[in-house]
């Protein structure tokens, strides 16, 4: 039995001002408002401007934000989590500037890739540190500049995503509150269907890869959706099946924010009805790992401890889950 349960104890984040609408799109490749609006619910995604700016400086802001909102010392952290999949660099990791640039020098960090999956198989492994009674205060942070690696003249992707990010700060309790359960799973047979093809020890960056644009986001949608679609449904009825919920328990659900449809499909053979589940991805497209944390954010004052969230997200690899979590504050 557990001494401790994580519990989230504030969220912080940060959205870049730059907005590119689905107009904008339009004036890039062959499209439409409506076309993009009915497939996805995008309306508008934000962008990360500025040279030599990456995924570090917004999760530099989320933490910052974090800090004030915790009133917690740099140095009484123990541990930073970063899952992005937009690193600024291939090494060091993009938590250890984070770590550095906010001032926290008492703790180990380090990046977690899971692709959209990435908060929440995050979010676990940072509640096994506070579980084990060793380790206070955790930080997990989500930053991803996905304009970074999408193909602007892909009409397919380049609608599909959105810079940002958040973080949770991670603490003990002895309520029956916080990270409940969780279901994660991966399935490796999912590479062909959504993937960056170059850029990594496998097939390195070269002139014949950047001229074939092969460093930007590769996706099969109509598999990557059948396969969100059915892999969500089976980890949230796994959740409810073994913890005894009914729809009418959940208070929210707070899906990963990558296509209106799959949150439909999904809430839908859930039976919870749109009120209760947290939706913003007109506003902010799929920002990948960021995307529940910055729910988390958005909307903090709607949350009241005790409240029973569902999050679940789907992503390359692919890798999938669903966590049970109940809100602390």
């Amino acid at each position: 039995m557990r001494n401790f349960n994580a519990i989230i104890t504030g969220v912080g984040g940060y959205i870049p001002e730059a907005i590119l609408t689905n107009d904008d799109i339009t004036k890039l490749v062959d499209t439409s408002d409506e076309w993009i609006t009915t497939r996805t619910g995008i309306k508008e995604r934000h962008i990360l401007k500025g040279e030599h700016v990456g995924a570090s400086f917004m999760g530099i802001k989320a933490v910052e934000e974090l800090l004030r909102k915790t009133n917690t010392k740099p140095e009484d952290v123990d541990v930073v989590i970063c899952s992005t999949t937009t690193p600024d660099y291939i090494f060091p990791s993009t938590a250890s500037i984070i770590a550095e640039q906010c001032g926290i020098k008492n703790a180990f960090a380090y990046d977690l890739t899971a692709a959209c999956s990435g908060f929440i198989y995050g979010l676990v492994n940072g509640a096994m540190y506070i579980e084990s009674g060793r380790y206070k205060k955790v930080i997990m942070v989500s930053t991803e500049k996905m304009s970074s690696i999408t193909n602007y003249e892909d009409r397919t992707t380049c609608p599909l995503f959105g810079d940002g990010a958040a973080a949770v700060m991670l603490e003990p309790s002895t309520e029956p509150l916080g990270l409940i359960d969780s279901v994660l799973r991966t399935d490796g047979s999912g590479f062909p269907y959504l993937q960056i093809k170059a850029g990594g020890s496998v097939n390195a960056a070269t002139h014949q890869t950047i001229a074939n644009r092969e460093h930007f986001v590769y996706q099969e949608g109509q598999q990557v959706f059948k396969a969100a679609v059915s892999k969500l449904v089976e980890a949230s009825e796994e959740m409810r099946t073994r913890n005894h919920l009914s729809p009418e328990d959940i208070t929210w659900v707070v899906p990963h924010q990558a296509n209106m449809r799959i949150i439909d499909s999904v809430t839908r053979y859930m039976n919870i009805p749109m009120e209760r589940v947290l939706v913003n991805v007109q506003k902010y497209g799929n920002t990948s790992s960021a995307s529940i944390p910055i729910c988390l954010w958005e909307f903090e004052n709607k949350l009241k401890k005790g409240d029973v969230l569902i999050m679940s997200a789907f992503g390359a690899g692919f890798t999938w889950g669903s966590v049970y979590l109940k809100w602390a504050y």
